[in-house]
């Protein structure tokens, strides 16, 4: 079958990012971390306002090159105008990305608890109830958010450089990779796009000698990548994730998650993470940032 002749052009518009999430998640450090590399941040815009935002934007594309609207959720009315104003949004042609922010309950509980501040849908009950009620009113924009990013381990400068190595480097062309270890005892990563299984790979925890070392280490790496299949995997995962990778930043799509995952996230998966990093990062048009989850947890 012959490639299609036509293809669709989009001209140059402004990155619209918004921002939004549970209370207490971290959107206002998300924002200011924007607004250090330049962008142009609104905070609690009233949605009935995002058309008229869009619009300015359009006229003036150089004044307003990255533009991120910081939602709050006051009430569930809020979430309805908010949806309402997205639709409109995209119905105007505006094309924009969604971060969803969000933390476990008894992170939120202490957040709240130390700034000595009521949740906005605590009402008269407690306030691991407010927690929950915000959680199932938004559930539908987390399942309709571009990423989602857990900042239950994360301070303030952790998601700081989180957003910042999200968003702060200029240009539309460029794929942000994130590439994840973790381990399938503690749960599959909330925001991944991508999922590798290498529980395919002998474990390197029965094997007294490399059991205290994790994957970074050269002979645990060493052990791992030289296994029966391991290299016939990485070269066809990776040649598999090249088109996926182009028709993202066709799409103007600019950053993924790819999540490799073994039994405890300490071996297995931190090797051949450290190893796909290092051949995607080769990639034009490819930033890659490598995080490992759950090494020393256990």
């Amino acid at each position: 079958m012959t490639a299609p002749s036509l293809q669709p052009e989009k001209p140059p518009s402004p990155e619209v990012v918004v921002i939004t999430g549970m209370a207490g998640a971290g959107r206002t450090t998300a924002a200011h971390a924007l607004e250090d590399h330049g962008w142009y941040v609104v905070e609690n815009m009233p949605p009935q306002l995002f058309v008229t935002l869009a619009d300015l934007v359009a006229r003036s594309p150089e004044a307003f090159a990255r533009v991120a609207i910081v939602v709050d959720m006051r009430s569930r009315t809020y979430v309805e105008a908010l949806w309402t104003a997205l639709q409109q949004l995209e119905n105007n042609g505006v094309e924009f990305r969604m971060v969803y922010l969000e933390a476990e309950d008894e992170v939120l509980v202490r957040r709240f608890e130390a700034g000595r501040r009521p949740h906005p849908l605590q009402g008269n009950a407690r306030l691991l109830d407010g927690i929950q009620a915000e959680r199932e009113v938004l559930a539908d924009l987390r399942a309709r958010a571009d990423v989602v990013v857990d900042t239950s381990n994360l301070n303030v400068h952790g998601l700081a450089t989180e957003i910042t190595q999200l968003f702060s480097e200029s240009g539309t062309i460029t794929l942000r990779l994130n590439i994840m270890s973790f381990g399938f005892k503690y749960g599959l990563p909330a925001d991944a796009n991508f999922v590798a299984d290498m529980r395919f790979i002998p474990n390197p925890h029965w094997v007294p000698e490399l059991r205290p070392f994790t994957g970074r280490e050269e002979q645990v790496s060493d052990y791992v990548l030289q296994q029966p299949g391991v290299q016939e995997f990485l070269s066809a995962y990776t040649a598999a994730l090249v088109p996926a990778f182009e028709g993202y930043r066709r799409e103007n799509k600019h950053y993924a998650t790819l999540a490799v995952g073994c039994t405890g996230g300490k071996h297995r998966s931190v090797a051949v993470v450290e190893e796909l990093a290092r051949r995607l990062a080769q990639r034009p048009h490819v930033s890659v940032h490598v995080q490992h989850r759950d090494v020393g947890r256990e």
